[in-house]
């Protein structure tokens, strides 16, 4: 296995190397079998830009004629370079010309320092822990911070307002480095395994998307921060039996739906220690949750928003440091559930801040008064806002994401700030299909991105707001070539029907497919409200095609409840059912597509999808076991009580609430309807969904007489893909499944 994984690693880079295939079958067939697990064609693409604040600038890390990194800015306009840290203000042994590897950086406000991140560790799902150093770029002095505490233990470093000082977290306390006298000092002391001071536990990570924990205050005087109690909260074990002789154990909160949670609350600090100033925000710390929190540009204000437990409401509080009062000056809410604002933005001198709300049916930006006494559209319309690209109030524009007319697309569309809320379409309408902005902050300049199911991206610089191309960043024509001699059927895009409600969907027809005959079908699922799977995008994956090549059709739908821009109650009419519209949907999409296209083989129909996918995959194969024949679900939820409190209970409020909702959407509660062919695939160290569900699940199997196959990967996490081997394992399992129990090919 570990040389057959080189060898597939190995064909990979030569074939990446621009080579055109002929249109034959032989060639396409091996093209797809040694690229199965890795990228289809291989195109460039462009360096993720930081810009700078004027929006005329962007960083580069680069490399010397020495091989050494340094770190140079470019302008947009007329492409000159300009050095900002030379290599030699990287090195940390100039001696032995030892270099930073930068993972991030950042300039003070005066750009006279630059905070450089280094030497990082993954903590859950990214790398936020690690070294931090500052560079005086005019003396070229490289320090380092936190001398002294455990190496790579600092996390979210960040300047004061001034520059002067650097607070960051260590060990879940605060502290703040002078950088004058190189001196720092805790300003919390009482962080430990159950205290948690300026980042957060497992769950706000991982559903909230919250890991930096305090913010500078205007005047740099104070540091306000979150603080977890977890102390209460249950604890999850993971078992590592692989790497000792003895196991050893991964302990760490972890609240299940309808258990409790971390107590959470917001406080203030003086930057040069002293008490912490609790606010005092109405409601039970444990069944109230602080997702968001930032001081009001410039000021000495706090802006939070604070959710119920069930998140029917989001309520802003507004807190001024030194004073008693504490306002509440809006609130958002919903039948069903609201989510976090991450578009918050303030307008003419902090009169106004910006919100996403869909109150009206539909998600839109408002322009809310400082007060909360009056709330006005920015956009308007039948469309979902899907997300903003840039906010700029000299120009008097914001530019968003939408697509009113194919939620499988993305376009760019701006509407004024001040404006009627009518909303004008700037990217090109005749480019059908997604395009994605990383925009200036100025909302000059973008990286526009355009790429379909069939066209590979497409990387450009535009101007704005003409929204002209100025120049291509990379060249993809011959990725493009690649792909067309491939002579593959790219993905096609239909509409399919579950009772009278029309659903999107794609299939993706085998290279050599005969219309005269019939064919199995593989479903890949999604069908939960976080994701959907069906859009109009290039993915240079080529599992599906590999799996196409071996003579399936594969398929996928999305249901009712998945994240698409199709309006409120499409996304929300799921609530407290999560897994029944999905399966149903499922299942009648298919026998609906099975009618329109008889090449469909409707005695060879199999399903799979991983996560949320693979609890819809378990829910079709034992609801609807005369439409799915056999099917794989991977690192899935069998029971909704054993996942987390946040995401269980935003989209079904909580067991002791909705006992029947978890009942019926709980895929083990209907195990004793498998008759099909089922594999289960989980990593043991899973710290998301618990290998937990996938042995009260084979419990239940084995309870009910079911014969089914299963696979544990060892202290892999929710993805599976740690530790050698692990990835080609996989979908080689995944493959020899498929060819046994659901025989492919036309017949």
């Amino acid at each position: 296995m570990k040389n057959l994984s080189k060898v597939i690693v190995i064909y990979i880079l030569i074939m990446c190397n621009g080579a055109v295939f002929a249109q034959n079958t032989w060639d396409t067939a091996k093209t797809l079998k040694m690229r199965a697990y890795g990228s289809i064609v291989y195109p460039s693409y462009a360096r993720h830009i930081e810009w700078m604040p004027d929006g005329e600038h962007y960083i580069q890390t680069e490399q010397n004629e020495n091989g050494q990194e340094e770190i140079v800015s470019y302008s947009v306009k007329d492409e000159s370079r300009k050095l900002l840290i030379p290599a030699e203000q990287l090195m940390t042994n100039k001696t032995s010309g030892e270099q930073l590897a930068v993972w991030d950086l950042v300039f003070s406000k005066d750009e006279e320092k630059a905070l450089i991140f280094t030497n990082t560790r993954r903590v859950w799902r990214y790398n936020t822990r690690g070294d931090y150093w500052v560079l005086n770029r005019k003396s070229g002095e490289l320090h380092q911070l936190g001398k002294g505490l455990p190496e790579s233990s600092l996390m979210f470093a960040k300047f004061s307002p001034d520059g002067s000082k650097v607070a960051y977290v260590s060990k879940n306390n605060l502290y703040v480095e002078d950088l004058a006298t190189k001196s720092y000092k805790a300003i919390t002391t009482d962080g430990n395994d159950t205290i948690v001071n300026g980042t957060f536990d497992w769950v706000y990570e991982e559903e909230f998307d919250c890991r930096d924990g305090f913010r500078w205050s205007g005047d740099g005087q104070y540091i306000a921060y979150w603080q977890s109690n977890t102390s209460g909260t249950g604890w999850f074990d993971i078992i590592n039996n692989v790497d000792s002789i003895y196991p050893t154990i991964q302990h760490f909160p972890y609240p299940k739906a309808g258990t409790t949670n971390s107590s959470v609350k917001i406080g203030y600090v003086r930057a040069d220690g002293g008490a912490t100033t609790w606010l005092p925000i109405p409601g039970d710390e444990r069944n109230h949750y602080l997702p968001r929190m930032d001081f009001v540009p410039g000021t000495n204000q706090l802006f939070i928003q604070q959710m119920d437990r069930p998140q029917h409401t989001n309520k802003v509080w507004t807190a001024t440091i030194g004073q008693q009062d504490l306002k509440t000056i809006f609130e958002d809410s919903d039948s069903a559930w609201v989510e976090t604002n991450d578009h918050v933005t303030w307008l003419r001198g902090n009169k106004f801040f910006t919100w996403m709300s869909e109150r009206d049916g539909w998600r839109h930006l408002y322009r809310v008064s400082a007060d909360g006494k009056r709330m006005e559209c920015v956009t308007k319309g039948d469309f979902d806002v899907i997300s903003l690209v840039g906010m700029n109030e000299k120009s008097g524009y914001v530019y968003f994401i939408a697509s009113p007319d194919n939620a499988t697309q993305r376009y760019l569309y701006r509407a004024k700030l001040f404006g009627n809320g009518q909303c004008e379409l700037v990217s090109d309408a005749n480019q059908k299909g997604q395009h994605s902005y990383n925009m200036s902050p100025t909302c000059t300049w973008a990286v526009h991105t355009f790429s379909n199911a069939r066209t590979v991206p497409q990387v450009e610089m535009q101007s704005f707001p003409s929204g002209k191309t100025v120049k291509a960043l990379v060249d993809n024509s011959k990725a493009q070539q690649e792909f067309d001699n491939l002579g593959i059927h790219p993905k096609e895009f239909v509409k399919v029907k579950s009772g009278e409600l029309m659903l999107d969907a794609w299939m993706i027809k085998p290279y050599n497919f005969d219309a005269s005959k019939k064919y199995p079908v593989i479903i890949d699922v999604y069908g939960e409200p976080a994701s959907s799977t069906v859009q109009d995008v290039w993915s240079g994956s080529t599992w599906h095609q590999f799996l196409a090549s071996l003579g399936y059709i594969i398929v996928s739908i999305d249901n009712r409840g998945a994240a698409a821009p199709r309006g409120r109650e499409w996304r929300k009419c799921i609530y407290g059912e999560v897994g029944t519209f999905a399966s149903e949907d499922q299942a009648n999409g298919i026998l609906d597509l099975a009618k329109q296209y008889p090449f469909i083989d409707t005695e060879r129909i199999g399903i799979t999808g991983w996560s949320g996918g693979g609890s819809q995959t378990l829910n079709c194969m034992f609801r609807y076991p005369k439409v799915f024949k056999t099917g794989i679900a991977v690192a899935f939820v069998a029971d909704q009580r054993l996942y987390d409190t946040i995401y269980q209970e935003r989209y079904m409020n909580t067991p002791q609430n909705n006992p029947q909702g978890y009942e019926n959407g709980s895929p083990i509660n209907y195990a004793d309807g498998l008759e099909g062919n089922l594999l289960l695939i989980h990593g043991t160290g899973d710290d998301n969904v618990h290998y937990q569900n996938c042995e009260m699940l084979v419990n239940k199997l084995i309870e009910e007489g079911k014969m089914f196959y299963q696979v544990s990967y060892p202290m892999r996490s929710h993805n599976i893909s740690e530790r050698e081997g692990t990835t080609w394992h996989l979908r080689k399992t995944m493959e020899n499944f498929w060819l046994k129990f659901l025989p492919a090919g036309g017949k």
